[in-house]
Parts: C-alpha cells; structure tokens; sequence
C-alpha cells in the first residue's frame, strides 16, 4: 500500500489545495514562474497539506480556511527544498534536475524567495494571532535548522543530539506546525491543538529518519538519486552516527573522505556496504519506532473520528515504510 492510499478519501480537497498552489505561484516574471512551475511539477505527497486537512476537523472545518494555511505551509516546504538544493549543490531531485541545476544558483535562490513571499502573503487572511506566532517561530527555526546543516558538513564528530536537534528544525517542526495551524483555523480546541502539534513533531522526527535509513537502503529508481547522496553532500545521518561506532567503518570513513571534494559516488561503495554489515540501519529503525509510538500516544485522547483513524494509519504507514 502507498502512503496515499491512507488519505484517498482527501483527495478532492487536495485537487482544489493543487489549484490553488498552481494560482499562488504565478508570477508577472516568465523565470520565476517558470522555475516555480517547473518545481510545483515535480510533485511530491503533499503531506503537510493533508495533515492541515486532518486536523482541521477537530473543529469547524471551512475548507478556504483550511486550504488557505494548507498552501502556505507546502510553499514554504517548496521554497526550503529550493534553498536545501542549492546549498547541496544537487542536480536530481525526485528523478528530475532541480531548479538550480536548470537556472543555476541565483535564479534557485530567488525562486525559493519568491515562494516563500507567496506563502507568507497568502496567509495574512487567516487572522488568528497565534496562526502567525507558530509560523514565525517555526521558520526561524527552519532556517537555524539549514545553518547547522551547513556547519556540520563532513563533521565526523557529531553526536545524536545534534543530529535529533536539526531534524528537529529542518523537517519536524513544519510538519508540527501543519498540524496545530489547522486546529488553530478550524478552532478546535487548544487541548487538541497541542495534542495535534506533538503528534505532528514525532510523525516529522520518525519520517526523517526513515528517508535517511532509505538513502542507503532503496535503489536510485527508487530514490531518484543516488544512494548515498546525503554522504556523497557531507550530511552525517542516524545510521551514518550509529555505524561509525564501528572502528572499521570509522576508518574508511575519514580515508574516503581525506579530500571531500573529490569523493564520487562510486567511492561510496565499500562503505555503503560495510555499514549494511553493521546494526547501524536497525538501530535507526528503532528510534524511529520509538518516535512513532508517541505520535499515537498523543492520538489517545482525541475524540473518536475519521480523521484520527487516519493520522493513525499514517503513522502505522511510517513505521512499515521500507522504500
């Protein structure tokens, strides 16, 4: 089953979120609406806007309300992926060039500026004080979150709590922040909004560490990169901390990467390999697990609904996720 699948009774509010994000980033400028274009093409599960969906009603839910926070919350992904994409300096992104690979650095940059103007914009309508408050916190956090991952380039020396505190502001938050914006827009109460937003930030904390396990365990097909890639940029994940436990993954780490730069895809094989040898991809798993099994916790004591069947089912979806 697909991750889709779990939300399929969502999908004519997704197809009218769709529209509205194609209307949100049109541009008088034919390369920022072109780039954006080109991007919003590119696709993706659109999961933040479902999770607006479903928190939206454990209250009144108003879809242009609702579909309102929904798009602002995709664009401002949009626009990190655009940022995250030039600092990586990546050409592929789900199988095809990305924005920076098509217009080099300073049109990616822009775009991504562009984007993330638009989601700002579209959401002055929503006038809740606290909508605002949880976004901005939220994106300051986005952006110390991308600071960090740049500092922390081919640092060998991390440790789990640097690597858990920058998922944390990279993928986590927003996702956490997708579901208590659409209890705040719904005017559920502040219980379940608080409920929503912790369930949000374990869903986020697990999903990320998934898709770093898959970046060594899923093919290229699969990926529409490289295995590997976020080793190849310097990004020490989950299991890359977990196998450098082991002395001789240790070793050939620093050797294959004695001179960053000229490291290929090609020279990652041998440590691809070792650190499958090690319990560093099942460890991983673990804590993901963990993570899960506190998303449902918070689900408890929500009343009884379709939309909590769901939000439990993509967690459960999460927790089985092998590619």
């Amino acid at each position: 089953m697909k991750l889709t699948k779990t939300y399929g009774h969502l999908k004519k509010e997704l197809e009218l979120i769709e529209h509205a994000l194609t209307d949100a980033i049109q541009a008088d400028h034919d390369i920022l609406r072109e780039s954006s274009t080109k991007l919003l093409q590119a696709g993706g599960k659109r999961i933040r806007p479902v999770f607006v969906l479903l928190s939206g009603q454990f209250g009144n839910f108003d879809i242009e309300r609702i579909k309102t926070v929904a798009v602002s919350l995709e664009l401002i992904h949009m626009a990190s992926l655009v940022h995250d994409d030039v600092i990586d300096d990546a050409e592929l992104r789900r199988g095809k060039p990305t924005i920076k690979h098509l217009y080099g650095n300073r049109v990616a940059m822009y775009t991504g500026d562009f984007i993330l103007a638009r989601a700002i914009e579209n959401i002055t309508t929503i006038k809740e004080p606290a909508a605002h408050h949880a976004l901005s916190k939220t994106m300051v956090q986005l952006s110390a979150g991308e600071i960090e991952q740049i500092r922390d380039k081919y640092n060998w020396n991390q440790n789990l709590r640097h690597y858990l505190r920058r998922i944390k502001r990279k993928t986590a938050l927003l996702i956490a922040t997708s579901c208590k914006l659409g209890a705040i827009a719904s005017g559920a109460p502040s219980a379940y909004s608080k409920k929503l937003f912790r369930y949000g930030y374990y869903i986020g904390m697990s999903y990320q560490i998934i898709d770093d396990i898959l970046d060594f365990t899923s093919s290229e097909a699969e990926l529409g990169k490289p295995a590997g890639t976020d080793l190849l940029q310097g990004n020490v994940t989950l299991p890359v901390l977990y196998a450098m436990k082991n002395k001789t993954f240790y070793e050939m780490l620093k050797d294959t990467f004695y001179e960053p730069q000229n490291v290929t895809a090609n020279d990652l094989n041998p440590l691809l390999v070792k650190l499958k040898e090690t319990d560093a991809i099942q460890q991983s798993y673990q804590v993901s697990d963990q993570y899960l099994q506190k998303a449902l916790k918070e689900l408890d004591d929500l009343p009884n609904h379709k939309a909590k069947n769901t939000l439990q089912s993509i967690a459960r979806y999460i927790g089985k996720r092998r590619s």
